[in-house]
């Protein structure tokens, strides 16, 4: 029963919600992954209140932590497009498992898909493409891009309606805008809003891991 964990959950979501105000104000990674890693270990303590497993949560866990692999490359480039390429790679991995999650409780909506992606594929053609001089790069930031357009999709057409649908869509969709905003500042030189890039990036796990939180409770037996 969930009841005996939620002052647990509750400290930890706090926890969360801490680790992130630290990281940016202190830019130290063990804070950066904290937002990720507490939201692995909130979901861990739902998935312990549980009789069962339920391997759509599992999705969800894994997209954490290749979150904060990816997180890592980034964050220890250093100019190295290399490790660009590496860090792309591993949210595209946590993007097939918030994928997933949606497709457990869903289908891929596929006219918001459509639309989404002819959007961003535009936007990717006609600003960014001449901004990025590695062949490496370009294919796999394109195929990050038409994964984060397909997991947004997918988070749409969760069939369920109601609070953890919405915080779910809306994680999903900050992930995407987070990541709109590196793709200006590191292909189109435009630092005018870089300031929002970790904030949401930060948020999206908070209100993925709240989402999830607020599912298992409205599935608890009264």
């Amino acid at each position: 029963m969930l009841s005996k964990f939620r002052p647990v959950l509750i400290g930890l979501l706090v926890l969360q919600v801490a680790s992130a105000i630290l990281a940016l104000a202190y830019g130290d990674f063990l804070f950066k992954s904290g937002s990720a890693g507490l939201g692995a270990i909130i979901l861990l303590l739902l998935l312990s209140g549980r009789s069962f497993r339920t391997p759509d949560l599992w999705m969800v866990i894994g997209a954490f932590l290749f979150s904060i692999v990816g997180d890592y490359f980034l964050s220890h480039r250093n100019g190295d497009t290399l490790w660009f390429v590496y860090g792309i790679f591993f949210f595209f991995l946590a993007h097939i498992g918030y994928l997933a999650y949606s497709l457990f409780h869903g289908q891929v909506a596929w006219k918001t898909t459509l639309v989404v992606c002819a959007a961003y594929l535009i936007f990717f053609f006609t600003s960014l493409y001449g901004g990025i001089g590695d062949p490496l790069l370009m294919w796999a930031a394109l195929a990050y891009l038409l994964v984060s357009c397909l997991s947004l999709g997918a988070a749409v057409g969760i069939k369920k309606a109601g609070w953890p649908k919405l915080g779910y869509t809306f994680g999903i969709a900050l992930i995407l805008f987070s990541d709109t905003l590196i793709a200006l500042a590191e292909f189109m030189q435009y630092n005018r809003w870089d300031f929002l890039i970790l904030p949401t990036y930060y948020l999206a796990h908070i209100a993925i891991t709240w989402a999830l939180w607020k599912r298992f409770t409205a599935e608890e037996p009264a």
